[in-house]
């Protein structure tokens, strides 16, 4: 079985339909600057496509009738890759950080624990809190969630990822830093 993590992921790239694979009769036109030139017929609307050495892309299809632009499609996806691209940048592929924690820990090693999450927070991380369950401590549930709780009211102002859960024996919380 062959894994997919050593190759690049690519996104799904949007579909366009342009020029003569439009199957409308009727078409709304815009020009390159977005102004409305009016409705007329498919072949019209490639014809004046052809005469100003532009492309014809259907932007909205379910409309009545349907919408299309006149446009340089190879300028129009160049653009559309940028605008994606600097969409990801703004995007940190922030690392979640975990800290381990169980039911009966003591106060010092609480704290020593949360200041390592705080830390980890400044760096610009997420962080997993997971309080592991073994045995009877499975019955207290209750206080293994009021322990999270007060964990993450003790980070601070932080977003609540992901609210407390019990994933099998596991309770989980991630906690992320506002901005």
């Amino acid at each position: 079985m062959r894994t997919t993590s050593n190759y690049k992921q690519r996104l799904p790239r949007k579909f366009y339909i342009t020029n003569w694979r439009i199957e409308a009769p009727e078409i709304r036109v815009l020009d390159s600057k977005g102004d409305q030139i009016g409705v007329m017929t498919r072949q019209e609307a490639l014809n004046r496509a052809q005469t100003e050495s532009l492309d014809l892309v259907l932007i909205a299809e379910h409309a009545k009738p349907p919408v299309a632009k006149l446009i340089d499609f190879k300028k129009f996806m160049y653009q559309e890759e940028k605008k994606l691209k600097e969409a990801r940048k703004g995007i940190k592929k922030g690392v979640v950080k975990d800290i381990k924690l169980s039911l009966f820990i003591g106060p010092a090693d609480l704290e020593r624990l949360l200041n390592r999450g705080i830390e980890f927070l400044k760096e610009g991380n997420q962080l997993r809190l997971n309080l592991g369950l073994r045995g009877r401590e499975m019955g207290k549930t209750k206080m293994a969630f009021d322990l999270i709780n007060g964990c993450i009211a003790k980070l601070g102002e932080v977003n609540v990822a992901k609210p407390p859960k019990l994933e099998g024996r596991v309770v989980r919380a991630v906690v992320a830093r506002k901005k």
